[in-house]
């Protein structure tokens, strides 16, 4: 593969696409894409590494090798493509030549595909790891490794066990490096299994607004007020996806207050539109004083936050990234609902009326969290005026 081609395709990992997503962008199968990933340990290059503009690019041999095709001279094709006639001749010459009976020897016919192979591979010379030069540094990394310690514990003690002695200092990640990429020929790949994550090939990591575009507009969970976090008051609600077979979802809506459970039937996709059509309409069902607000993940299924909360007259606010505890009542429900709604399952398959039900189920399930009442009977004694039941305000 070019390394242009290459290059795009890390460029695309490094944007935050999957694998097959870039695959896809530089039109490759996904067995080639998994096997780029799997030979760089997941590693990416650094940015810019490709970028050698003083080398012929993939487009310049192709144009060298049309002009040869057609009998252009090295000095026509250097003025055709804004080179020296040095570079031109030196590319040409580093055909290698074969024995073809009456000439003797004669020079391969110029392929650009070719051409471009050979200079990849001429330019790979990587410099030899500091692991995998210096013995003894590397027998004290795989010790410690073995001990479960972490490529940057291992890095930060080295230079306090080692202070006079450069060279037994090492970054932690070029331990990483030496794991993953086997190229390296360093540390062996059985030592990943003394890492925290386990993972024997790395998972690239990019910021999140790379990841994923902010939605306009969105408000952050920090300037939620505080009442919705001691939960006196009800009304401020927690709401995500449950996901099943691809495109197909189940909203899920949950007051922090009561635990009482609202299921969203989202037909077909759960797109934006559709969300906010169901949305409105199960609050619709709401008295206004259980309509105060409601904190959501940064999903794209909630570009529509605006429209939703002037039609439903609730704020909305946005947890941070990677940070599910933010909506903690929200998740431990999603987990009592895969009971219901099972992980791979064509959620698809649940009308409105299997959503309540089940909604209605779980409403009526006693639960630690509310002293054993249900939380059906905690929203119907805060509606009633009645004294709420014990527990009905505790965080857990």
């Amino acid at each position: 593969m070019p390394a242009e081609q290459v290059a795009r395709f890390w460029e695309a990992i490094r944007a935050g696409c999957s694998r097959d997503t870039a695959g896809e962008v530089i039109g490759v199968s996904q067995a080639v894409t998994s096997k780029l990933f799997i030979e760089r340990g997941g590693v990416m290059p650094r940015a810019g590494t490709h970028e050698r503009s003083r080398c012929l690019s993939f487009a310049e041999r192709e144009q060298i090798g049309l002009l040869r095709a057609q009998g252009q001279g090295v000095r026509t094709i250097a003025r055709a493509l804004g080179r020296s006639p040095s570079t031109i001749s030196r590319e040409l010459r580093r055909l290698k030549y074969h024995y073809s009976g009456k000439d003797r020897y004669r020079a391969r016919r110029y392929i650009p595909s070719v051409a471009q192979a050979d200079a990849d591979r001429e330019l790979r010379r990587p410099k030899p790891s500091k692991l995998a030069v210096n013995t003894r540094l590397r027998d004290e990394v795989q010790d410690r490794l073995k001990e479960n310690h972490s490529p940057e514990q291992i890095a930060r003690r080295l230079r306090i066990d080692f202070p006079d002695e450069p060279e037994m200092w090492v970054s932690h990640e070029t331990i990483y490096q030496a794991l993953y990429v086997q190229s390296r020929g360093a540390l062996k790949r059985e030592l990943v299994q003394h890492l925290r994550t386990g993972r024997s090939i790395r998972k690239p990591h990019c910021k999140e607004d790379q990841r994923r575009a902010r939605l306009r507009g969105m408000v952050p969970i920090s300037e939620r007020p505080a009442e919705a976090d001691d939960r006196a008051v009800p009304g401020h609600w927690e709401g995500d996806l449950i996901l099943g077979t691809p495109g197909t979802a189940v909203g899920t809506l949950v007051e922090r207050t009561t635990r009482f459970v609202m299921l969203l039937h989202l037909p077909g996709s759960h797109t934006a539109d559709v969300v906010q059509e169901a949305m409105v309409a199960k609050m619709a069902t709401l008295p206004e004083q259980l309509r105060r607000t409601l904190t959501w993940d940064q999903g794209s299924e909630m570009a529509n936050h605006a429209q939703i909360a002037e039609a439903t007259g609730l704020s909305i606010y946005f947890c941070d990234p990677h940070s599910p505890w933010q909506r903690g009542t929200n998740e431990n429900t999603n987990g009592l609902l895969r009971q219901y709604l099972p992980k791979g399952a064509d959620l698809s398959f649940y009308g409105p009326g299997m959503l309540d039900q089940i909604a209605t189920e779980l409403n009526n399930r006693p639960r630690k969290t509310l002293d054993w009442h249900t939380p059906a009977e905690a929203l119907d004694a805060l509606l009633s005026g009645r004294s709420r039941p014990p527990g009905v305000a505790t965080t857990a």
